[in-house]
């Protein structure tokens, strides 16, 4: 069955769900289909009794030589047409649809069959009403010939009312029927169906055959001496109230033929503007335009489904921030000057790790670890820029720009010291913050290209994370990412000392998480988190 789930995936609850087994669905299709047929007898019998009997009064079909045709003719074939329609109907059903009744994908030649059910069904109806027409205009002309233009034109409206209505009710109970054929591949198209063929019948049955005969009950009554002014004004009301009656019926027929699928495509709409895009697609159950409706629905929520997937993994790869800002422009090469502080995290005695313990295990502790690093970095607003090796370049300032990008990066740093003793005791990590003025932008070939930053701040980063390889406790920071940091968050550092790191000229002063009780910056103490 398909997927988008609940109790009205056919546009009725009477239809019941596309979860449903074959035996349940069967059961509802032949239900329904048999409840159809019935209803649409009965509204034919109604119409032909109300014109028989008082629409077109005269020649009168109650007269006393005509007994055997009103009690015994008329009730024997009706009876009987009931008996063989039901009958057929059952079996054409079972026949036809033996694929869905034990839950199997039908076959082109199962696609075929289960195509002209409705057709067969709608035949054998409109076989038994011509039978009817020619039955009984035999009957009552043997008798009285100047009956025969009566009972042809009653039995005749009547049976074409009852063939259309049992189109649209036969279409709207093998809905289910239809959208496994769909489903399965068997295009939505046949010829004759569509919402155009719909309000032609519509039309036809509800306006044009009615006031044919109308026009049919002036004739009569011009030309019969017998018929009197109030004969043809009660023969011309009881057919304007026909047509009333079954315009309406086959017009509410149409409409809810026609408001099922879009009602359907509403609440698929819904559910996306909801952010629900599993449980939007459609159950497609329409062969006519509106079917292509749904199914482009359905389209349109794979690819919404294909791009959020794709916009996850993007993110996932280079960052969110740097994800929505791809997808809000056209990324070029190049970049901007940016003052932002960089974190460089690498693991201590990667190398003894590897040795002692097997691939799989390293792997299952590296993951641990960046997930420390990525939900901290992610807690502070900054970007996870590089995953090298077994270390992390985060950057904070860039794509985004925040108010205080050092201070952010130090509480960072303070956050992954602890957390890594506690949450992947088996390596520990040298951590280096730095700060200043870098490029961030799209490095490159047009081609393939990544969002980085340079400048001194990631080389000043790197360095000092393998100054704070000595204690991993107390992750490292340059003087200018002290200076630059808030002064809640620089009283939580203290100087440690002043060092020319390793390729380059000028000295940095270091500064190290001091620990509670020590002295920090200016004179204070240091409230560690």
């Amino acid at each position: 069955m398909l997927g988008a789930r609940g109790t009205r995936d056919y546009g009725s609850i009477l239809l019941g769900s596309s979860t449903d087994s074959g035996f349940v669905q069967r059961l509802r299709v032949q239900t329904v289909l048999t409840a159809s047929l019935v209803i649409a007898n009965l509204v034919g019998a109604i119409v032909a009794i109300a014109l028989a009997s008082v629409g077109i009064p005269e020649p009168s079909v109650f007269v006393a030589d005509l007994w055997w045709v009103n009690f015994i003719t008329v009730p024997v074939y009706v009876v009987a047409a009931f008996v063989v329609g039901i009958g057929a109907g059952t079996v054409i059903v079972v026949r036809d649809l033996q694929w869905a009744i034990r839950d199997r994908r039908p076959t082109a030649r199962d696609a075929r069959r289960a195509r002209r059910a409705p057709r067969w069904l709608i035949g054998i109806q409109g076989l038994l009403w011509l039978g009817a027409v020619i039955l009984f205009t035999l009957c009552y002309g043997i008798i009285h010939p100047h009956l025969i233009p009566k009972v042809l034109f009653v039995v005749g409206m009547s049976g074409v009312v009852v063939v259309a209505v049992s189109y649209l009710l036969i279409e709207f109970a093998m809905r289910p029927v239809a959208a496994e054929l769909i489903s399965a591949g068997y295009g939505r198209r046949r010829r004759g169906s569509g919402v155009r063929s719909r309000s032609f019948v519509s039309w036809l049955v509800g306006s044009a055959i009615p006031v044919a005969g109308i026009l049919l009950v002036v004739l009569f009554g011009a030309f019969r001496d017998e018929t009197s002014k109030l004969d043809m004004f009660v023969g011309v009301a009881v057919l304007a109230v026909t047509a009333l009656s079954t315009g309406l019926i086959l017009t509410v027929l149409s409409s809810l033929s026609i408001t099922g699928p879009i009602r359907s495509v509403r609440t698929g709409m819904q559910r996306v503007q909801a952010g629900d895009l599993d449980d939007a697609e459609l159950v497609v159950y329409d062969g006519t335009e509106l079917g292509d409706l749904q199914a482009g629905f359905n389209s349109m929520v794979g690819g919404l489904r294909e791009r959020e997937r794709v916009r996850d993994l993007f993110g996932r790869h280079v960052g969110r921030d740097v994800a929505e800002a791809a997808l809000a422009s056209d990324p070029e090469l190049g970049g901007t000057e940016r003052v932002v502080a960089a974190m460089f995290v690498d693991v201590i005695g990667s190398t003894r790790l590897t040795a002692e313990r097997t691939p799989t295990e390293v792997v299952e502790i590296l993951n641990r670890f960046f997930a420390v690093i990525v939900d901290a970095v992610d807690t502070h607003r900054g970007l996870v820029n590089k995953f090298e090796g077994d270390a992390v370049l985060a950057v904070f300032g860039a794509p985004i720009s925040l108010p205080d990008s050092a201070g952010a990066a130090l509480a960072t740093a303070r956050e992954i010291a602890d957390r890594l003793a506690v949450e992947v005791p088996e390596l520990s990590a040298g951590i280096g913050v730095g700060h200043g003025p870098v490029v961030a932008g799209n490095v490159g070939a047009i081609e393939r290209f990544e969002f980085t930053v340079i400048g001194d701040p990631v080389n000043e980063s790197a360095r000092l994370s393998e100054l704070a390889k000595r204690d991993p406790r107390r992750p490292l920071a340059s003087g200018r990412t002290i200076a630059a940091a808030a002064a809640h968050e620089a009283a939580r550092w203290r100087e440690l000392e002043t060092v020319t790191l390793r390729g380059r000229a000028a000295e940095t002063e270091v500064y190290e998480l001091a620990e509670i009780g020590e002295p920090a910056v200016a004179g204070t103490t240091a409230p560690v988190g």
